[in-house]
């Protein structure tokens, strides 16, 4: 009983190991040398070799380069593409739902290290409306969805992502950090982040930010031209608060 206790968690250890170098690749589309990766995920070379080695063998990884760099492999992306699309699916009743309540746009996005990616959107109805298409990419700190993002890191990870200034998009774009924090400490206690013409004068926008399966970070957000946006702002973060919650508890069912 003890050998196979021990073969158990030994097989734990490896795929725990695999996961991280699988990690470590992320975003790297030059790929990675087995030393670059062996001192990122501080394994021993051999280990990580060994590691990678099974790795190509199921296309999880490929070579970037003749000379030994590694990179994610094809089979990875056609699993992550798949996750993806089953969660945009699974989001897209509760986004239909919630722009019907509203008639107004709602964008879904996800984070792709220090910007947003819209992966979704559902148009408004009214006739005066606000459209992006999908996958333009925005940046963290003017956007409702980025703030939104950016509230559930603590101060230093943020810092650490998006640094100490900021361009400013419109005369109302936060540009400093401290000022940035302050608002973040708000949106944390609320759970609802605002953007009031910080990234493009005339819409303002609510958001919120939530994890999909796999934890990747996605937000829900919904852009109002702003002569309409100041009676409807409690009501939308309200409804976007209900949605969240509606479809944290669908994700949590179908997981069960």
């Amino acid at each position: 009983m003890s050998r196979l206790v021990t073969n158990d968690k030994s097989q734990v250890q490896v795929i725990a190991r695999a996961a991280t170098i699988l990690r470590a690749l992320e975003d790297e589309n030059a790929g990675l040398s087995l030393g670059q990766i062996a001192q990122r995920v501080n394994l021993a070379r051999s280990t990580v070799q060994r590691i990678v080695a099974a790795l190509e063998t199921e296309k999880l990884v490929i070579a970037a380069t003749p000379n030994g760099r590694v990179r994610l492999g094809p089979t990875i992306m056609r699993l992550a593409a798949s996750v993806r699309s089953d969660f945009v699916s699974l989001a897209r009743p509760f986004l239909e739902r919630l722009s019907a309540e509203l008639h107004e746009t709602v964008d879904l996005s996800t984070v792709k290290k220090d910007h947003l990616v819209f992966i979704d959107q559902v148009v408004g109805s009214q006739r005066l409306r606000t459209v992006s298409g999908v996958g333009e990419t925005f940046p963290l700190h003017c956007t409702a969805n980025g703030k939104a993002y950016l509230a559930q890191l603590s101060d230093s990870a943020v810092e650490a992502l998006i640094g100490r200034s900021y361009e400013a998009r419109t005369a109302r774009s936060i540009t400093k950090i401290d000022t940035l924090l302050n608002e973040l400490k708000v949106v944390r206690r609320i759970g609802v982040a605002f953007d009031r013409e910080e990234h493009t004068e005339g819409i303002c926008a609510a958001g919120v930010a939530l994890h999909d399966p796999l934890g990747n970070a996605v937000a829900i957000s919904v852009p109002v031209p702003s002569l309409r946006f100041a009676n409807q702002a409690n009501h939308i973060a309200e409804r976007l608060l209900a949605t969240k919650r509606a479809l944290e508890g669908r994700m949590n069912a179908s997981a069960a």
